[in-house]
């Protein structure tokens, strides 16, 4: 196994960085939350039609690179340390590798090479608040979390030939201002339910989507209402939707806990600066034994993180290429617990290490904090992606380690 990255990737790294570090200071990304799209418009052309970022992972038959998740992950990994707020991560891993996997030939060509060209951004909605569940991260994605029949979630209907929904997604990520939903469903009543997918265009009469006020304003969240919406199926009946759920969900934990090493080795590097330059009884405070000690366990975590990110991101490359080996579909739900651990601890150190400072407004440490809580509540918690990785492989079950008389 080599998990390093390529000259190739390295080089997309080192372009992303320095355009993100004359465009995406901690200002500038103040000042893009609070826009009405809830990021720079402007940047996000850059990311789009200079260097081709939403088509990164999609085939050059559709406009896209053709490149793989490990290519995606170096690209969260530099959106991370700025916090860049942008609809990449709704559009290119979450929305656009279920219209490729699961879509039709006419869906494919009419929505992947406007979505390779930066424009028409998507998003995925789920019903509630279950997009961990839904990407299954955290438990089975084959029950009913998508309305089972009942009052709530979101219900997909024909009448008079077409495909209606009805019902409500809370935390659609990017929702308010994409130009395409992807949206879960329940359909076939009590006899033959089931999960489906559906398109939902922007404008469509009968949908309403609210911007909420979220945790962390760097990952934009709206509440979407469905009523009487009309919606196309996304590809047919034959497809089994909770398995490229699945799937596509194992490579957005990949690129999501790249995103978390980038954030915690920033945060990590801001400390380490202040406290080189911060003196108290006449020395810098770094030079104190304690305070080593808890930098020191930073970074022995972001780098056990990074190295959990290479692990996933090469499992998924050979995933791809049909030569995984066991364990390798469980690499991305572990390797974002480890790193939304670290980012949680490197945040927390960063906040106290500065001092009265870090707990205001005005510092950007707080921006930091934020991203760890909001993807933990997003995405995790971590002891739930490692109770899901420990099912999955069979731990604790019949066939398991610590099986009764064992």
């Amino acid at each position: 196994m080599d998990a390093a990255f390529s000259a190739e990737q390295e080089e997309i790294r080192r372009t992303l960085r320095d355009l993100l570090a004359q465009r995406c200071g901690p200002d500038e990304v103040k000042a893009a939350v609070r826009t009405p799209a809830g990021h720079d418009t402007a940047l996000w052309a850059v990311l789009a039609e200079q260097l081709g970022l939403p088509g990164l992972a999609l085939p050059e038959a559709y406009g896209g690179v053709g490149c793989a998740v490990a290519d995606l992950a170096v690209v969260g990994e530099e959106l991370g340390r700025v916090l860049a707020p942008s609809p990449l991560f709704a559009t290119a891993v979450l929305a656009a590798p279920l219209v490729l996997a699961l879509g039709t030939g006419e869906q494919r060509a009419a929505l992947l090479p406007r979505i390779a060209a930066g424009e028409l951004t998507a998003t995925l909605a789920v019903p509630g608040a279950g997009l961990a569940t839904a990407l299954g991260l955290v438990g089975d994605n084959r029950g009913d979390w998508a309305g089972g029949g009942r009052a709530g979630g979101v219900q997909a209907r024909i009448r008079d030939g077409r495909w209606r929904l009805y019902g409500q997604a809370e935390q659609v990520l990017d929702g308010h201002s994409a130009g395409l939903l992807v949206v879960a469903a329940h359909a076939g009543g009590f006899a033959r339910s089931r999960t489906r997918l559906f398109l939902v265009r922007e404008g469509a009469p009968g949908m309403a989507r609210t911007r909420r006020t979220s945790l962390d304003e760097t990952r934009a969240q709206a509440r979407v209402e469905l009523r009487d919406v009309r919606a196309e199926l996304l590809g047919d009946d034959d497809g089994d939707v909770p398995g490229v759920l699945a799937a596509v969900g194992d490579a957005a934990a990949t690129v999501l806990a790249a995103e978390a090493v980038g954030a915690a080795e920033r945060a990590l590097e801001r400390t380490l600066d202040h406290v080189r330059r911060r003196e108290q009884f006449g020395r810098p405070i770094g030079s104190f034994q304690a305070v080593k000690h808890r930098l020191a366990e930073v970074y022995v975590q972001v780098q056990a993180a990074r190295s959990a990110v290479s692990y996933a991101a090469w499992a998924a490359g050979a995933r791809a290429a049909g030569t995984e080996g066991p364990g390798a579909e469980r690499a991305g739900g572990l390797a974002l617990a480890q790193g939304l651990d670290a980012l949680r601890l490197a945040a927390s150190e960063t906040v106290q290490l500065h001092g009265g400072i870090g707990f205001t407004w005005e510092h950007e440490a707080h921006l930091y904090f934020k991203r760890a809580a909001g993807d933990e509540l997003l995405f995790g918690p971590p002891h739930r992606l490692r109770s899901r990785a420990a099912d999955g492989a069979g731990l604790f079950g019949a066939e398991g380690v610590g099986a009764p008389g064992r």
